[in-house]
């Protein structure tokens, strides 16, 4: 009963953020004639490649959880088209709500299929979403460390480069320590927090086999680097020349400006973090603007439209999609995760028709 009074609140508050995000960028934005003359001479054509590159890099940051996955449950795996449409719901939850319900959402999904596997499944799987987002640091610092030495780098950004790739290794320094511990999850009885730990601990298995983590390393690599070129087409549709180190930073930037969604796409603050570093290659302002929303639409239709697809596929409505975290929170209980999670998500998939 609670839950549902919270909704309402919930819903107002990002209304109003998002209200004063859209005011606050409408007031001190660029001047927006000359965002909309940006648009006049695009070549679509090289935004279908972009669409093209990011597209397959879904597709390979699918395979490395997939490989992660594979690490931390038991036989049998799930398929990976199964994987796949999990995955392509998630990314439908963290571009179209806020607070990253996607990385939950995705859990929900592929727990669903996976009715064979015991407690713990739910469990594992949250952790694997851990690891396979930890896994990004690997490209991310190769990333930091090519731009910082070829980029023109205002100094706010060399800044938060240093604060986010520093948290990122403490993170992941933390993570090896906690799955080299190789204890068997004991989720009965324990608290909320600790529960939460020993899931990520699970999940995090693969860290202790070399070559499958190693192969999901790579995977998310290629998975960056196709990023990376997807940014580098984008910036010739709009006929600006920069090179490919400006990309490297555009796309870095875009991704510390996503980490705390503070509303729906940080619309007008990730564009502000595409634009500015531009200028320093000589790319106006305005147009620097035009191009973040452009690349922010890439990654949205990707992930909306690919979402879209799969949660048909699914049987499930977006108005469940909202819901389906819930399916994996944790009971203040102690009690088991599984009857909680197994049969919130089937019965609500009904709802969708």
């Amino acid at each position: 009963m609670k839950l549902a009074q919270s909704r309402p609140v919930q819903a107002a508050a990002v209304l109003l953020l998002l209200a004063l995000a859209v005011s606050l960028v409408w007031w001190r934005g660029p001047d927006w004639n000359l965002v909309l003359h940006a648009f006049d001479f695009v070549n679509w054509a090289w935004i279908a490649f972009a669409l093209a590159l990011n597209l397959a890099s879904v597709f390979a940051r699918a395979l490395a959880w997939q490989l992660t996955i594979v690490q931390a449950l038991d036989p049998p795996d799930p398929p990976f088209d199964r994987t796949f449409s999990a995955f392509a719901v998630g990314l439908l939850g963290n571009a179209a709500l806020p607070g990253r319900i996607g990385e939950l959402a995705r859990v929900a999904v592929l727990r669903r299929r996976l009715p064979t596997h015991g407690r713990g499944t739910s469990a594992a799987l949250v952790g694997t979403v851990f690891a396979h987002r930890l896994f990004d640091l690997f490209p991310a610092l190769v990333l930091v460390g090519y731009v910082l030495v070829t980029a023109r780098i205002p100094h706010w950004a060399v800044t938060s480069l240093l604060i986010v790739s520093g948290l990122g290794i403490a993170l992941f320094a933390a993570a090896m320590m906690s799955a080299r511990r190789g204890q068997r999850p004991v989720l009965e009885g324990s608290k909320p927090v600790q529960r939460l730990l020993v899931m990520a601990r699970q999940g995090l298995s693969v860290m202790k086999a070399p070559a499958p983590a190693a192969g999901a390393i790579l995977l998310q690599t290629l998975g960056w680097f196709l990023q990376l070129l997807a940014v580098y087409v984008a910036m010739r549709a709009f006929d600006i020349h920069a090179p490919l180190p400006a990309a490297g930073l555009v796309l870095l930037l875009m991704n510390v400006a996503t980490i705390f969604p503070l509303w729906p796409g940080n619309i007008g603050l990730l564009q502000a973090a595409v634009a500015l570093p531009l200028v320093q290659y000589g790319v106006a302002y305005p147009t620097g603007f035009a191009y973040g929303l452009v690349l922010q639409v890439i990654e949205m239709s990707v992930g909306v439209g690919v979402g879209l697809i799969f949660l048909a596929r699914e049987g499930l409505s977006f108005a469940t999609l909202r819901e389906m975290p819930e399916a994996v929170d944790l009971p203040e209980d102690g009690g088991g995760v599984e009857e909680k999670e197994h049969e919130a998500p089937r019965a609500r998939a009904g709802m969708s028709g």
